[in-house]
């Protein structure tokens, strides 16, 4: 049975005078996190690394075609 997530994609700035990220907000369902994250990244070079945070939610620290983005997923 698929969950349903509450998502947030941040896009970090590699710019040495921009601090800013890009963040983006999404509800999606899936019955398995990390293969959307190898789906979302087909790169073959993807390379992340998951945590599980004390509130269940799940992050994902992605980098893939040289840059870093963090996808984190809660369950509504």
């Amino acid at each position: 049975m698929k969950k349903e997530y509450e998502t947030v994609w941040e896009i970090f700035n590699e710019c040495a005078n921009n601090q800013m990220r890009d963040v983006f907000f999404d509800e999606i369902e899936t019955d398995d996190p990390e293969a959307y994250i190898r789906q979302k990244f087909p790169d073959k070079n993807l390379k992340y690394e998951k945590t599980v945070e004390a509130d269940g939610s799940l992050v994902f620290d992605i980098e893939t075609s040289g840059i870093r983005q963090r996808f984190t997923f809660t369950e509504i």
